[in-house]
């Protein structure tokens, strides 16, 4: 548990990863695509602080010692949520399988939960997976990918007629929470298949599903904010944000920061470090030592108080996922009602005169 200046932060890593991106697990004939992946991803690894950088061998396969150490040991996480990420198309095993998740989150009861996947292009072959992963992983939540790679398929949208199957299925299964890549694209994929769009349809016929949009929709943040806001159960995923931009592009940080404050607001979202692209430890430091910089083209954004800090690193996936958190963590009632987006900023201007 985080501590800092008298407060205790429970923190949530809704979204991690446990992958498997050796050359062994590379599909034969596809070597290039399976390598262009994971070099991808090592070039978003270079966007955090040097020292928390790995050498490219260790980046390829992770040890189960490596996460244990850098999530729970030293990165401040209490609960860890793995999303996961098949691409079977260039990974014989699999990247990121809800198998091989799994296997850690049985080891260390209450560390972890494990979030299955579903493509509608896999039919009824899919759907009965789907069912039995379920039972198998006690699912309450899955992680989509619409620009994977299936067969001759280079991507798919939520509101195509077969993923509304799959979401009804999601329904009937108590699956509530369906966390969607929409964000910063990687090789060889497509960057429109990523596009936010298709979120928003699906959001208001499935209106007791939660849809938490990962990585914000980035680069399209205007798209999704404007979708957000008018969608009570889309959520801001905040994977990619903090890890990528907060010591990068800190000037760009805040800005999306501001965008997401005041259009989506604190209580819709959630922290994800994204490990093992980044290590938690600096990115939960760094979001509960981070202010809105005091410049005049931040002015008409909301700051953040500890509370809202509290929410996003925790509390607000605690709620989707139904996690207990302890007392000495939680926060007054009054403090956790949930504002308006842009309320607290449109009350402390209400009352001045042009």
């Amino acid at each position: 548990m985080y501590e800092k200046d008298g407060e205790k932060y429970f923190i949530v890593d809704s979204h991690m990863h446990y992958w498997d991106a050796s050359r062994e697990n590379w599909v034969p004939g596809r070597e290039n695509l399976a390598k262009g992946w994971i070099d991808c991803f090592y070039g978003y690894h270079q966007l955090g602080p040097p020292e928390t950088q790995w050498d490219y061998e260790k980046y390829l396969k992770y040890s189960e010692e490596d996460l244990m150490r850098d999530v729970f040991e030293e990165g401040h996480v209490d609960v860890a949520i793995f999303q996961s990420t098949y691409l079977k198309h260039w990974y014989t095993e699999g990247f990121n399988t809800a198998e091989r998740n799994n296997l850690l989150t049985e080891k260390y009861p209450g560390r972890f939960i494990t979030n299955g996947r579903w493509d509608p292009r896999d039919g009824d072959a899919g759907m009965k997976q789907l069912e039995e992963d379920a039972k198998r992983y006690n699912l309450k939540g899955v992680k989509l990918y619409t620009a994977e790679w299936n067969d001759s398929s280079r991507g798919w949208k939520l509101t195509d007629p077969e993923s509304y199957k799959y979401l009804e299925k999601c329904q009937e299964l108590g699956i509530k929470n369906v966390h969607v890549h929409k964000g910063p694209t990687i090789w060889p994929l497509d960057k429109d298949a990523f596009d936010v769009a298709d979120v928003d349809h699906a959001a208001t016929d499935f209106s007791d599903l939660n849809f938490i949009v990962e990585h914000v929709g980035l680069p399209r943040i205007e798209d999704f904010c404007f979708m957000a806001v008018q969608e009570p159960n889309v959520y801001a995923g905040l994977s990619v944000v903090i890890g990528g931009l907060m010591h990068a592009r800190p000037k760009f940080f805040a800005k999306v920061m501001g965008e997401l404050l005041f259009w989506v607001g604190e209580d819709k979202m959630t922290f994800g470090s994204d490990y093992g692209i980044w290590e938690p430890k600096w990115q939960v430091e760094g979001l509960v030592d981070w202010q809105m910089p005091d410049d005049d083209q931040y002015a008409d954004y909301p700051r953040l108080t500890t509370a809202s800090k509290k929410k996003i690193l925790g509390l607000n996936a605690a709620k989707l996922y139904d996690i207990e958190v302890p007392a000495e963590c939680q926060l007054p009632t009054t403090a956790d009602e949930p504002m308006q987006p842009g309320e607290e900023l449109v009350k402390d201007t209400a009352g001045v005169k042009a």
